[in-house]
C-alpha cells in the first residue's frame, strides 16, 4: 500500500478529526483516496494510546481496524522484549509487527514471518522507519517456515485466537498454529521459545500441555489482564521456575511485579475468623494478575493475610497493608443478609460501589437489594465465608495507601 502525496497530506491535516464525520463528508475531497486515508487516520489514532512510539513516527502505514484491535500494546511488547535471548530472533506470526519491532531492536538477525501478504507489505514499509532496516520479511505459513528454517537464538509465536468463522478461541489446540503439537520442533529450532497465549487460558492446563516451560508471565495494563506468556527453554527438565504477575501502570510506565514458584512449600492461607469484630480490619482485593494466577496462598503468606474462604478471592488483614498488588479498604462493618442486621449496617448509605465474589447474586442484584445507587466513596463486597454464610463487607478505600 502506498499513499499518494495528496492523500498523505490529507492524513496529516486531519489526523485529529472524527473519522465517521470525515466519511460522511467524503464528497468534499474527490481527489483523495478516502478509504485509505480514513484507515490511516483511524490507525494512527488507535496507535496513540496502544503504540505511542508508532504514532510519533511519521510515514507509518496502518492496517484495517481488526489488526489494530488484535495487536499487542507497546507496554506489553517492551516488557516481553526483555525475554529475548541471543543475537538472532524469528517471529513466526508477525501480524502488525508491534512485538517484533521491540524484540528485534539490537539483534543482528531478525526475521518477521507472516502469511498475509498485505501485512508483509506494511512491514516492508514500516520496519525501516522504525529503526529495523536489517529485518527480513518473509510471507509464509508459520508451520511451513518452521520446518525448513535455520536455527535461531529466540523464537516468538503468537497463535491466532480466532477460528475460521471469526469467533474467539482460547484453548491451545484451537489456536492456529497449535503450539502444543509444534513444541518439539520449536525447541529444536531455538534455545528460547516465547509463546503469547490468551489471558483467558487456564495457566495450569497450559503448563501440562507445553514442555520445558521455565517461566510464566501474566501481563496486565492498568489492572486489565492482556496476555499470558510462556517461556520454554531447550533442555529445561525441572518444573516451572517462576510465575510473574506483572501489572503495568499505563500512565507512568512503571509496573508492580509479584513472583512466586510453583511448589508445595507455601503453607495454606489461614481462614479469617468471622466471629472477630470488623473494626480495625482491612480488606485486600488482589489485582487481576494475582486473580488470574490464583496465588492467594503465596500473597497471604508474604503479607500475613487471611482468606475469607477458598473460593472468595478476598483477603483480610488485622494490620495496615500495602496496595502494591491490589486494592486495600478499611472495613467499617460486616453484615449477614438478615433483613434487620442489613438495615442497621446500611443506615445512611445511599450510594456505594458494589462488587461480588463467590456470592449468589450479581452486583446489580445486590445493589437493588441494598437500595443503593452506584458511586460515592463507600465500597460494598458481597461474598461467602468458609462456613457458607453470605455476608456483605462495607468498606472505605484505605487513604493510608
Amino acid at each position: 500500500m502506498e499513499l499518494d502525496e495528496k492523500t498523505l497530506e490529507f492524513v496529516r491535516e486531519h489526523g485529529e478529526d472524527d473519522v465517521r464525520r470525515l466519511a460522511l463528508q467524503a464528497a468534499r475531497w474527490p481527489d483523495i483516496d478516502m478509504p485509505t486515508a480514513l484507515q490511516q487516520i483511524a490507525g494512527r489514532q488507535t496507535a496513540r494510546d496502544k503504540v505511542p512510539s508508532w504514532a510519533a513516527t511519521d510515514g507509518l502505514l496502518y492496517p484495517p481496524h481488526l489488526s489494530m484491535e488484535q495487536c499487542s500494546s507497546e507496554r506489553t511488547a517492551r516488557y516481553k522484549s526483555m525475554l529475548v535471548e541471543g543475537d538472532s530472533l524469528c517471529d513466526l506470526t508477525g501480524g502488525l509487527g508491534v512485538d517484533f519491532t521491540f524484540m528485534a531492536q539490537g539483534r543482528s538477525r531478525a526475521t518477521y514471518v507472516e502469511r498475509q501478504e498485505t501485512l508483509c507489505a506494511l512491514a516492508r514499509h514500516n520496519l525501516p522507519l522504525l529503526g529495523l532496516p536489517q529485518a527480513q520479511v518473509v510471507c509464509a505459513d508459520a508451520e511451513e517456515y518452521l520446518a525448513s528454517m535455520d536455527e535461531v537464538d529466540t523464537l516468538y509465536i503468537d497463535p491466532a485466537r480466532r477460528d475460521n468463522a471469526g469467533n474467539r478461541v482460547y484453548a491451545i489446540a484451537d489456536c492456529t498454529p497449535d503450539v502444543s503439537a509444534l513444541a518439539s520442533t520449536l525447541l529444536a529450532k531455538a534455545k528460547t521459545v516465547i509463546i503469547k497465549l490468551s489471558p483467558m487460558l487456564d495457566m495450569h492446563q497450559a503448563l501440562r500441555q507445553l514442555p520445558c516451560v521455565e517461566q510464566v508471565l501474566i501481563l496486565a495494563v492498568g489492572g486489565e489482564c492482556k496476555e499470558m506468556v510462556m517461556v520454554m527453554r531447550r533442555g529445561w527438565e525441572k518444573d516451572c521456575q517462576g510465575v510473574h504477575c506483572i501489572d503495568i501502570n499505563p500512565r507512568f510506565e512503571t509496573h508492580n511485579r509479584f513472583s512466586y514458584t510453583l511448589d508445595s512449600s507455601c503453607p495454606p492461607a489461614p481462614v479469617w475468623d468471622e466471629t472477630v469484630p470488623p473494626w480495625g480490619l482491612w480488606l485486600f482485593e488482589p489485582n487481576a494478575t494475582i486473580m488470574k494466577a490464583g496465588c492467594f496462598d503465596h500473597i497471604a503468606d508474604r503479607n500475613d493475610l487471611m482468606i475469607i474462604s477458598r473460593d472468595s478471592h478476598l483477603l483480610v488483614a488485622d494490620h495496615p497493608i500495602s496496595d502494591q498488588y491490589g486494592r486495600v479498604f478499611s472495613i467499617w462493618d460486616i453484615s449477614t443478609m438478615n433483613k434487620r442486621e442489613l438495615q442497621k449496617a446500611m443506615k445512611g448509605i445511599t450510594h456505594a460501589n458494589v462488587a461480588v465474589r463467590n456470592f449468589p447474586m450479581s452486583a446489580p442484584e445486590l445493589a437493588r437489594r441494598l437500595k443503593v445507587k452506584d458511586g460515592g466513596d463507600t465500597y460494598i463486597f458481597g461474598t461467602t465465608t468458609a462456613t457458607g454464610k453470605h455476608i456483605i463487607i462495607i468498606c472505605k478505600a484505605d487513604e493510608k495507601n
